[in-house]
Formats: C-alpha cells, sequence, structure tokens
C-alpha cells in the first residue's frame, strides 16, 4: 500500500486520512496537529507494551502445552493444577473486597434491563435498522415469526389472515395481563382505554365489556398520551420498560380486538453493540474507512442507506424521538434510539492503515480506541444523539486477564488526554470471553473500575479458548456435548457472582450470549427467559423482532430484585471453572467421530466462503440440517479449534478430514446455489476460500489462542487482491 501521508511521525492510507482529515476531525475542536503528533507519540509508547502482552500469552500457552504433555491424557490433581497455574502467573491474587464506581452511565445501561443487538456497523442498513429498534411492534413480531404456530387455520401467507392476527391479539392480551394487571378482570374484557380528565390531570379509565368501569392495579404505570402527530397512543411502563397501546377502531386489526387495539409497541432493543470486531470483515485501511465512516455516521445522527425492496427505492434514516405529553400536560420526549455501544477489535491483530515511524503496523486496537473515540466527539460536542450522560462506550473483547484489561485502562487514558476529555469519558465494556479473564475476573474488572459498564459471557468464543487452552491436554468431547460439562455453568455462575460483588448492581451490565436461530422465535420466547432469570440485565439477539419478543421476558420479573436474590447464593466452583471438557478416554463410535466432522466442517466452510469472497464477517448460515445460525468469527473458533484438537490426538486423520472438507463443500455448495454472487468450492478444491478453511484446521493448534482472524486476513486480502 504505496498510496500514503505522512503526519506526525504515522504514514496514513490515503483513504483513511482523508476520511479522518474530511469528515471526522471538523467539528470535534481537536487541533490537526495535535492530534497526529499526539496519536504518534501514544502509539509509540504503547505499541511495545501491546507486543509483551501477546509475548506473555505465548509464553503461557507454552507452559500450559508442557505440563498438559507431563501429565499425559488422565485425571489430575485439581490442587497441584491450581497451584501451577499461580506460578505461572495465569491465576493472579485476588485483592481486597471493592465496588466499581463508574458515574455518567445512561439509564439504558445502569438501571433498566432489556434486550441488546449486536450489529456489524460497516452494514449501514443493518447498522441503521438496530439503531432504530428501541423501539417494535409486538403484532408485528408475532405475526411475522413461528411464535404464533402456523397450524389450525392461522398459517402465514402473503394475504392477511385475520385468524392469525386473532391469535396474536390474544397472545398479546395475556402480556398485558401479567405486564399490566388491571384492578379486577382481565384485558381480554377490555371494551375501552379512556384518557379521564381529572383534578389532579389526566387519567387512564378502562372501560369493560359489563360496562364497569376499572383502572390499573398499579395508576402510576399510566405515562401519558402521543403527541398529536402520532394518533392515538397510550404510554405505559413496566419495570423501567414502555408499551404503547395504540387505538384506532377503524384500523382491520383494531376491529378484531374488543378495546380497537391496532397495535402493541413495545421498547425493544435498548442498547446496540455496533460491532468492529467479530461479524466485520475489515482486513485493509478501505474497509476499516468504511467501518468509521459508518460509526461516525451514527454519532452525527446522519447515517443514511439507500437500497431497492421490493422494486421501490427506500432510504433508510434514523429515528428522531418520541413525544408525548404527561397527565399534567407537559410535553416529554423518549428516545426512539438504541443507546449505542461500539465493539472495538482485541489486543492481537496489527494493521497496515497505519505504519509508524519505522515502517511497522500499528496495533489495530489502538487504531480503534483512538478513531472511534475520535468520531464519538460529534455526540459529546454536538446534539446529543446518543449518549445523554456524556459518555461514549467502548467494549473491548479478548483480553486475557488484568494485565491486559489494565493496558485498555491505560489506553483509554492517553485517548481521552489526546482528545481533551475528562477522565473516564471513555467507558469501556469487558468481554469474558477468554479463560484467563474468567478465572481473574475480579481482579480484570479491578482494573477498571472507575470506567467500567458491561461484563458480558461470550460463551463461543470462551468455548474455542477452553478447547486451545488445553490443546495438549487430551481429546474434547464433540461441541454439544461440551456445553453439558460443569465448566460452562460455572462459567455463567462465577460471572454474575463476581459481578454483583463487584458492585455491578444499579451501575453496569450483566449480559448473557447471543440467541443463534433467528428464524426460531418460539423456541426463544421458550427458552430465553433463563437470561433474565440468571440474573442478566441484558442479552444478546440476532435482530429487531427478536428484541421486541425478548423484550416480553423483560416484563415478566424485575432483574435487579432476581440479582438481590441472587447474592445470597454460594459463589461459583473454581475447581468446575478449572475442569476443562475432556472426554478423558471416553471412546466414540465411527459414525459419532464422522458425524461430528460431518457437522463443523460444514458450518466452517458455511460461514469461511462468505467471509473470504464476499467479505461478509456475519451472517445466517445453514446448518448441516439446513437450520439458519447466525454465525461470525466465535463460532467459527470453536469448529476449527475442535477439529484441530481432535486431529491432534488422533481421533480423526488428516485423510478423513480432507475428504470430509472436500464432501462438505459439495454441501455447502449447493446451500448457495442460489446465491449470484457465491463462487462453487467443488470440483476444484483449490480456490483461496476453501484454502483459507483448510488452514484453519490443520494449522488450528498452532494459532494465537487459536484465533482464525490472522489466517481469515491473510487469505482475503489474497482474494481482495485478485478481484
Amino acid at each position: 500500500m504505496s498510496n500514503r501521508v505522512s503526519k506526525g511521525g504515522l504514514q496514513v492510507a490515503a483513504s483513511l486520512y482523508q476520511l479522518i482529515q474530511d469528515e471526522v476531525l471538523p467539528g470535534t475542536g481537536v487541533d490537526e496537529d495535535h492530534f497526529w503528533s499526539g496519536f504518534d507519540t501514544l502509539v509509540h509508547e504503547l505499541s511495545p507494551i501491546n507486543k509483551a502482552l501477546l509475548q506473555q500469552r505465548d509464553d503461557i500457552q507454552a507452559q500450559l502445552d508442557d505440563w498438559y504433555r507431563q501429565q499425559g491424557q488422565q485425571s489430575w490433581d485439581m490442587a497441584a493444577y491450581q497451584t501451577f497455574l499461580r506460578k505461572i502467573g495465569y491465576l493472579v491474587p485476588v485483592g481486597e473486597e471493592f465496588d466499581i464506581t463508574t458515574t455518567g452511565v445512561d439509564a439504558e445501561i445502569a438501571q433498566v434491563a432489556g434486550p441488546q443487538l449486536v450489529v456489524p456497523v460497516n452494514n449501514a442498513r443493518f447498522a441503521i435498522n438496530a439503531a432504530n429498534a428501541r423501539w417494535g411492534s409486538l403484532y408485528d413480531a408475532l405475526y411475522g415469526t413461528d411464535a404464533i404456530a402456523d397450524t389450525g387455520g392461522c398459517e402465514r401467507g402473503s394475504a392477511f389472515n385475520p385468524q392469525r392476527a386473532t391469535r396474536v391479539i390474544e397472545w398479546t392480551v395475556r402480556f398485558l395481563d401479567q405486564a399490566l394487571p388491571l384492578a379486577f378482570g382481565s384485558h381480554a374484557e377490555v371494551k375501552a382505554y379512556q384518557i379521564h380528565d381529572a383534578e389532579a390531570g389526566k387519567q387512564l379509565q378502562i372501560l369493560r365489556l359489563d360496562g364497569e368501569v376499572t383502572s390499573l392495579a398499579s395508576p402510576e404505570q399510566f405515562v401519558g398520551v402521543g403527541d398529536d402527530n402520532q394518533g392515538e397512543v397510550i404510554l405505559l411502563v413496566n419495570n423501567g420498560l414502555h408499551i404503547e397501546l395504540h387505538i384506532d377502531r377503524d384500523d382491520p386489526i383494531g376491529q378484531l380486538s374488543p378495546a380497537g387495539v391496532k397495535d402493541l409497541v413495545l421498547e425493544s432493543a435498548l442498547s446496540t453493540i455496533q460491532d468492529c470486531e467479530d461479524s466485520v470483515a475489515a482486513v485493509d485501511a478501505d474497509d476499516k474507512a468504511g467501518v468509521y465512516r459508518n460509526w461516525l455516521g451514527l454519532m452525527k445522527g446522519d447515517l443514511t442507506e439507500t437500497f431497492s425492496k421490493g422494486g421501490q427505492t427506500v432510504t433508510r434514516t434514523l429515528n428522531g424521538p418520541r413525544r408525548y405529553r404527561a397527565a399534567d400536560g407537559s410535553v416529554f420526549e423518549l428516545s426512539g434510539r438504541s443507546l449505542l455501544l461500539v465493539r472495538n477489535v482485541g489486543h492481537l491483530m496489527t494493521t497496515d492503515a497505519i505504519l509508524d515511524s519505522q515502517g511497522n503496523e500499528i496495533p489495530e486496537g489502538i487504531m480503534d480506541a483512538v478513531l472511534t473515540s475520535l468520531c464519538a466527539l460529534h455526540d459529546l460536542r454536538g446534539p446529543r444523539h446518543n449518549s445523554r450522560t456524556g459518555s461514549v462506550y467502548i467494549v473491548k473483547p479478548k483480553m486475557h486477564g488484568p494485565e491486559e484489561v489494565a493496558f485498555t485502562n491505560r489506553l483509554f487514558d492517553q485517548v481521552e488526554d489526546l482528545l481533551g476529555l475528562d477522565r473516564h469519558t471513555l467507558k469501556v465494556g469487558v468481554m469474558d470471553e477468554e479463560r484467563r479473564t474468567s478465572v481473574n475476573l475480579k481482579e480484570c474488572i479491578r482494573a477498571v473500575k472507575e470506567r467500567l459498564v458491561f461484563i458480558n459471557t461470550g460463551f463461543l468464543d470462551r468455548t474455542g479458548d477452553e478447547i486451545h487452552t488445553s490443546m495438549e491436554a487430551g481429546p474434547v468431547f464433540p461441541k454439544d456435548r461440551i456445553k453439558d460439562q460443569p465448566w460452562i455453568n460455572a462459567y455463567e455462575d462465577w460471572n454474575l457472582d463476581t459481578g454483583l460483588a463487584c458492585g455491578l448492581q444499579g451501575k453496569a451490565q450483566i449480559g448473557k450470549g447471543m440467541w443463534a436461530k433467528p428464524d426460531e422465535m418460539a423456541q426463544m420466547l421458550a427458552s430465553k427467559q433463563a437470561h433474565p432469570e440468571a440474573g442478566a440485565n441484558c442479552a444478546w439477539v440476532p435482530s429487531p423482532t427478536a428484541a421486541t419478543l425478548h423484550a416480553t421476558h423483560y416484563h415478566q420479573l424485575l432483574v435487579a430484585d432476581r440479582q438481590r436474590q441472587l447474592k445470597q447464593r454460594a459463589f461459583a466452583s473454581l475447581d468446575d471453572l478449572l475442569t476443562p471438557p475432556l472426554s478423558m478416554g471416553e471412546t466414540l463410535s465411527p459414525e459419532q467421530i464422522q458425524a461430528e466432522l460431518d457437522s463443523n466442517v460444514q458450518s466452517l466452510l458455511g460461514y469461511v466462503v462468505r467471509w473470504i469472497d464476499q467479505g461478509v464477517g456475519c451472517s445466517k448460515v445453514p446448518d448441516i440440517n439446513n437450520v439458519g445460525l447466525m454465525e461470525d468469527r466465535a463460532t467459527l473458533r470453536i469448529s476449527s479449534q475442535l477439529l484441530a484438537n481432535w486431529l491432534r490426538h488422533g481421533v480423526c486423520s488428516k485423510e478423513q478430514l480432507m475428504s470430509t472438507l472436500q464432501r462438505m463443500a459439495v454441501v455447502v455448495d449447493q446451500q448457495n446455489s442460489q446465491d449470484s454472487q457465491y463462487q462453487p468450492m467443488a470440483p476444484g478444491f483449490n480456490g483461496i476460500a476453501f484454502n483459507a478453511a483448510c488452514d484453519l484446521v490443520f494449522k488450528g493448534a498452532e494459532q494465537p489462542n487459536g484465533y482464525t482472524e490472522p489466517l481469515l486476513h491473510a487469505r482475503r486480502r489474497e482474494r481482495k487482491a485478485v478481484g
């Protein structure tokens, strides 16, 4: 990449430089020369520390590998294991009790529990849809998914089905009875919701079909009415989440409701992570410029996207606030958008988008911290489109232990100094997705106790790291059985127990992972209630529709109360947390082995071929049974590491794996046969995407911590070079 601009000792790719100069810096109040010289100083000071921390990862893994080899494939003494882990610095001493002291946190993170979306920020359409998913139609979410069964005359189709709509209304009535109970009776018996002008202000009166008048059991749940331009809207609240009743007796759907309710609109995705990391394929300066440009548009509030849909040209923009009148007649607003967080990349990768004064690639995580924060100045110093408290929320993934978290804290300190921000303006979300972070979580939190707003269990990456950490210890169980081992429940409980012990309640999110089946909403409704019941005040969902449906779970209990209950339980077991999911000599039949190979190879190929050939970092990939699953690099890490582990320990042979790769490539080709942009892997099996998949399997054991990025980036750049 020879087209570069030298600034302050840095050599910046022209496309990225032009974005910063022409679009990002203007309006921030940051002096150009000060920015570039300060950026250069920051890189010069922090890059060697970043490099040393990565070397420490490799050194620790090498010592683990040697210890496992010495033990052989047998159970070992847990006490001796923990003594060894402390000796090599894998387990660090636990300090005194403390509470985090983070301030200036928006209510969507600190106080109100609800769904959280994660979306690739380089896809403007997805980014806007996610930001606008703060509010969603419950009627649409139920009608358009399998949440309402396609049986008994309620089948979905191109024409409106009144019977299905009636079933939707019945479902929402049960929801209202639970979330907004009446003083007596059921919402199914309501004839009209009426706004009554009383001496104390507007009140909600509820007329029953039998002519009697009732009210909400808790009248304070009535908040106000929609402003004139919204039509007849009644605003209510439960557990901090708002509900809009839309009344229109002339509407075809309103006519099906005895009370004329044409829709229920729920406050849904309270927050959204705009992702620069696992769901994004960004391998060079042009890709990174696209990532930053969209984040900039979100921070300015002017991001738009125009596309064709149903033969029509559609322009998508960001929602404005929603206006209401309170009981006393005063006008107030609620945000029309999710509170946005940005996920930077981790510490591992470097990027040639910017070279230092010696011509070396700089750490991509350092570049992300500086440039996503610079973009966010447009929110902080202009009209507040995002954070009303004046904070910038950065999620930091894939950190290994307290020293790496402390490095992030220092990085954020120096970015704040560079941009003239008050200390701890930059808030951090710590992804608890690496084993060395899990077991030292309290000390990781301590390292950022003044800026922490988020811990989240990323069980997908956590599983990948679990396999790689114990790569030399022996073969692991098949993927589905890994989820049933003691370590994973201990991991989820340990995260919550530690977060509550460190005072996160009322100040920060304790989150849970993604629902990976975007088409299986009935199954999600039946199972994802477990996340708030487990004390999580946010959990990830794959779509705006899923956010609206998952929001109903947070009306069933107050998470703060549940957290107070869970604080009384016994702390999760460190022994269980440190027990790897090894099969310990259990024999699998040849058929079981081949079935596991088929499943993992098909999943790996289905994701990799889109990543390499089309630059798609997150998509719905059909599994071997043609069930669509949301895949990103975290799921790829599991499959590649499991296959590498089985190859390493002779569960399968290289020849068997290659045969499986070729056979599953044909399956994946067939699954993508309707994609005009898709390039088949068969019959040659020599394309860049297929070779990338082979690399991930056959070189998987030697990859740093089992990460897929180094191999993916190299192959994607190769693919882009040939056009």
